[in-house]
């Protein structure tokens, strides 16, 4: 099972249409709930998320996934939890 690429930070950007937090557009974040959804396409989606991002956003991305494959939640999760 591939993990959702979401970590928990959902707005969208209005001139790009990618998620600030995932870098995702609508379609993609509904392509990843259909269960229909082949594998390849998810491994593939998540190279061009890396691809989309850069700087601090990409550094940032990159650890909170991580963090939620192996802990099963985002760090912004993770966070809010321990305020």
């Amino acid at each position: 099972m591939i993990i959702s690429p979401c970590i928990s930070i959902c707005k969208t950007d209005p001139s790009t249409g990618y998620c600030y937090g995932c870098a995702r557009t609508i379609d993609e974040r509904k392509m990843w709930k259909d269960p229909e959804t082949a594998d390849e396409w998810k491994t593939n989606n998540l190279k061009e998320i890396k691809i989309r991002l850069s700087g601090w956003q990409l550094d940032s991305f990159i650890e909170s996934y991580e963090y939620k494959v192996k802990n099963g939640i985002s760090l912004f999760k993770k966070n809010l939890k321990n305020e």
